[in-house]
């Protein structure tokens, strides 16, 4: 997931309700003859982790719904990308709900991030207050019974906020990352989820991480992978409500080669706070919304079928489940990638 471009001076411009992010802070990275993208990029995340923990949390919160805004009216590749994923997943829609759904899911999208940068700052206490989980006892018992669990997630609510809850509160994760570009932005990702506890494997540039998820998951250990985007060329075909999609199939294929119990995992928000009058009351607050960590149940292995028919047959199942969360939950499914066969993907 890449984070927008933060271009608009009427994202930094100043307000009477409280701080905003720098604006000569953007004006640099925007006005820079010498800058290209890739420094911009690194640019934007270095801001991101710095200027935006400094804001008051009311004011973080309510400048990246101005940003999400932004997005959303000027539109462009990713915003058309999830209004057309979206519209798979809600046929049902006329366009001016998809509209509506599409402003929300990049709300959503941008809670995402303004809590991601925030999340460093964040204690033990606070995530257990901010995260409710359902259906944790069946990975809970194998793990506290020194057995490894593996989690099928998709690009749903925010799943670093759920790691760092799972590292304090269930077990240790272990987990994989796509390798972004610029090297630097990516080597920032990965010393921030390593700050809040999760060990991450690249998924390209070094060793094949298969090899040391099996061992982790041999250990007793947590891994959650995001698989609902098949980033290899090599993931399976299955049916996403009702669409031909390709998905991830290394979920399967690590609980079939360790035995471990394989938990299709969701990831959504829910509104706390009812909205209230006034001016500021238009909008949530920033305690307005938690996160809600679901555990399905175990994914049954196959009796017969050969192992790749296995894992296709796991993969849909998990796919079944995160099918219905989609259709409930469409707004908090942060996909701006092409995950549909129909789309173009192969």
């Amino acid at each position: 997931m890449s984070m927008p471009r933060l271009t608009s001076s009427r994202a930094g411009g100043s307000r009477a309700d409280g701080p905003t992010f720098p604006k000569k802070a953007w004006e640099a990275v925007r006005t820079s003859p010498r800058m290209g993208g890739d420094q911009a990029a690194v640019l934007a995340y270095r801001l991101g982790w710095t200027a935006v923990r400094r804001l008051p949390a009311a004011a973080a919160y309510r400048l990246f719904d101005t940003i999400a805004d932004v997005m959303h009216r000027r539109g462009g590749k990713g915003v058309e990308r999830m209004r057309a994923n979206y519209a798979r997943v809600r046929p049902e829609l006329r366009a001016d709900e998809l509209d509506a759904l599409v402003r929300a899911g990049l709300r959503s999208y941008l809670r995402y991030w303004c809590e991601s940068f925030r999340l460093p700052d964040r204690t033990a206490e606070e995530l257990a207050a901010s995260v409710r989980v359902i259906g944790d006892g069946p990975p809970r018992e194998a793990l506290d019974a020194g057995r490894g669990v593996v989690c099928f997630l998709g690009h749903l609510g925010n799943w670093d906020t759920v790691g760092a809850w799972a590292t304090h509160h269930l077990a240790p994760v272990t987990t994989v990352a796509e390798r972004l570009r610029p090297e630097e932005v990516y080597e920032r990702f990965v010393a921030y989820r390593e700050s809040l506890g999760m060990t991450i494997l690249p998924l390209t540039g070094g060793q094949a991480p298969f090899r040391a998820l099996v061992r982790t998951v041999h250990d007793g250990g947590l891994v959650p992978l995001l698989a609902d985007r098949d980033l290899t060329d090599s993931g399976v075909e299955v049916s996403l409500c009702g669409h031909p999609a390709r998905m991830a199939g290394g979920p399967a294929a690590l609980a079939l080669a360790t035995g471990a119990p394989l938990h299709p995992v969701t990831v959504t928000y829910e509104r706390r706070q009812p909205r209230t009058g006034g001016a500021l009351g238009r909008r949530p607050g920033p305690t307005a919304y938690g996160v809600v960590l679901t555990f399905g149940p175990a994914v049954a292995v196959p009796d017969g079928g050969t192992r790749a028919e296995q894992i296709v047959a796991m993969t849909q199942a998990c796919a079944d489940y995160l099918g219905a969360t989609l259709r409930e939950h469409t707004e908090d499914w942060h996909m701006m990638q092409r995950v549909f066969v129909a789309d173009g993907i192969r």
